[in-house]
């Protein structure tokens, strides 16, 4: 056994064993001669010879130190393992028991070469692009979807306030025959609110033509029968409603008003009489509520107006 080999005693067989035992014996012996006599049992090989130790048979060789010193246990290497330590050499050839049984690690393998590359396979064949499908059928209209409901009516405006009137027109064939106008200031005039069933005051005077006349501060005489246009405008505190009458009776179809309180009354109608010196007022409708106040320095620091104008149209080229 040289000095890289361990010998492992969990190799050997019963045989071996025995065999094993039988040179340690003889091992132990030679030592005990040793201490009986203080001196080594030396044993000279012939030259070129080796000390061998065979079985009792003398067929197996069990221990050999050959002429150059190497120790070797043949019967060892054919035996199966049993135990699970081993027997190694230490400084000076002693045997013992190993401290460890690992081998060496051995030196890393040289690295095998590289395998041959794969041949690349053939890209397959692009498919056919399909035929574009035809255009399907327009499909029918669908339904019509339920009216939406009618939403809510949005709240009335206020009335916007009356342009000014503007410059009479030159007389026509069909022009005017007779006109006038009458109006108030307030102040100093319409002082008092008017009642329902009352008529409102225009007790100053414009220009006019002798056909119509005044006859008293809030009533006017239209002495030729024919067909007039009247307008009128009134500013006033209340919501409430002015009426032409004639004759003093209401003219129906002249009625108009305001809602709130924040816009003068405007009327513009055309009236027909049937009989000469016809009277003409413009009225609080009976039934109303309540009174009227005709506003005073409405809108500014001066005098509001309020106007009646009468003109009498002209029926034809011949005259009125």
């Amino acid at each position: 056994m040289n000095g890289s080999d361990s010998m492992k005693r969990d190799s050997a067989s019963p045989l071996a064993r025995r065999q094993i035992l039988a040179m340690t014996i003889s091992l132990l012996f030679a030592g005990t001669m040793n201490a009986v006599h203080a001196a080594d049992v030396q044993i000279n090989t012939p030259p070129a010879g080796n000390f061998v130790v065979k079985d009792n048979a003398g067929a197996t060789t069990l221990l050999m130190i050959d002429s150059g010193g190497v120790v070797t246990v043949p019967y060892l290497a054919t035996t199966p393992g049993t135990y699970s330590s081993g027997v190694c050499f230490g400084p000076g050839g002693v045997l013992g028991q190993c401290s460890s049984i690992a081998g060496a690690t051995g030196a890393t393998g040289a690295t095998g070469p590289a395998g041959t590359t794969g041949s690349i396979g053939l890209t397959g064949a692009m498919g056919a692009t399909g035929a574009i499908g035809p255009t399907g059928v327009t499909g029918s209209i669908g339904l019509a979807g339920a009216t939406g409901a009618t939403g809510l009516a949005g709240a009335t405006g206020s009335t916007g306030a009356t342009g000014l009137a503007g410059p009479t027109g030159s007389t026509g064939p069909g022009g005017a025959c007779e006109f006038a106008d009458f109006f108030a200031l307030m102040p100093p005039d319409n002082a008092a609110t008017v009642a329902p069933g009352s008529d409102v005051s225009f007790p100053q005077n414009g220009p006019a033509s002798a056909g119509i006349a005044r006859i008293g501060p809030s009533a006017f005489s239209l002495s030729a029968i024919g067909t007039y246009q009247v307008m009128f405008q009134v500013s006033v505190d209340e919501p409430g409603q002015l009426i032409l009458t004639l004759n003093g009776v209401d003219l129906a179809y002249t009625v108009v008003g305001r809602a709130t309180g924040t816009s003068e009354i405007f009327g513009v109608s055309l009236i027909t009489t049937s009989s000469a010196n016809s009277v003409l007022t413009v009225r609080n409708p009976a039934g109303n509520s309540p009174a009227l106040t005709i506003t005073p320095l409405a809108g500014g620091t001066r005098p509001a107006s309020a106007h009646i104008t009468i003109t009498q149209l002209r029926a034809g080229a011949a005259g009125c």
